[in-house]
């Protein structure tokens, strides 16, 4: 059955997860959520939270108070810390949006992530199409420092979709913002695979719902 998104309220408070296990095609809920719960709050004297790696450019206006997402509903089976891959019950989500938007939503998914707790080194953002503008800023300096960024997962990182080096991380984020078909259809399980907990597909939900019809 197709997927029907209704329209994200991206500022609104961050609900409890709403997605089933990720088999197959599973029904979308518009805006992200943080994960299976809340996560702990910080050290005593650390920020309550962390920007993603700045992009080039100013920096962004400081962001008004987020509400805190609601306790997790209980009745469904969570996976564990360390667990990844589908078989840990990866969630899904959709954030629907045109190709020239996607990198844009895809920022405000980690932005309420963030927002919501979620450490910087859980976040893996990937893109189908263009470079996301961080990941072409820090490829400017050379691969190797690039990388060294990935290994060290202490910070969200922003890879090609096609990336075979880029590691799973317990939150994908993907921005499906062009390339052809045959490249989603290859994208999609593969963010699947390396989302442990939770992945969240920015793009035109007609286009995704045909590339995963292809797939199931």
């Amino acid at each position: 059955m197709p997927l029907i998104p209704e329209e994200p309220q991206i500022h609104e408070s961050v609900p409890g997860p709403r997605a089933t296990p990720a088999a197959g095609r599973t029904a979308p809920t518009p805006r992200p959520v943080p994960g299976p719960g809340p996560r702990p709050a910080p050290p005593r004297g650390a920020p309550a939270s962390s920007a993603r790696p700045g992009k080039p450019g100013p920096a962004a206006p400081p962001r008004g108070p987020v509400a805190a997402p609601p306790a997790q509903r209980t009745g469904s089976q969570q996976p564990a810390a360390g667990d990844t891959g589908p078989a840990a019950g990866a969630q899904l989500q959709l954030i629907p949006a045109p190709a020239g938007g996607a990198i844009d939503a895809a920022d405000e998914a980690v932005d309420l992530l963030l927002d919501s707790g979620r450490a910087p080194g859980e976040i893996l953002v990937l893109t189908t199409g263009e470079t996301h503008p961080w990941a072409a800023h820090e490829l400017s300096f050379g691969e190797a420092s690039y990388w060294a960024q990935h290994d060290a997962a202490d910070d969200v990182f922003y890879a090609d979709a096609t990336a075979e080096r880029a590691t799973g991380r317990p939150v994908v984020v993907v921005a499906v913002n062009g390339a052809s078909d045959e490249v989603t259809a290859r994208a999609l399980p593969a963010a699947m695979a390396r989302a442990g907990v939770l992945l969240i597909v920015c793009g035109d939900p007609q286009r995704i719902n045909a590339v995963l019809g292809a797939n199931a």
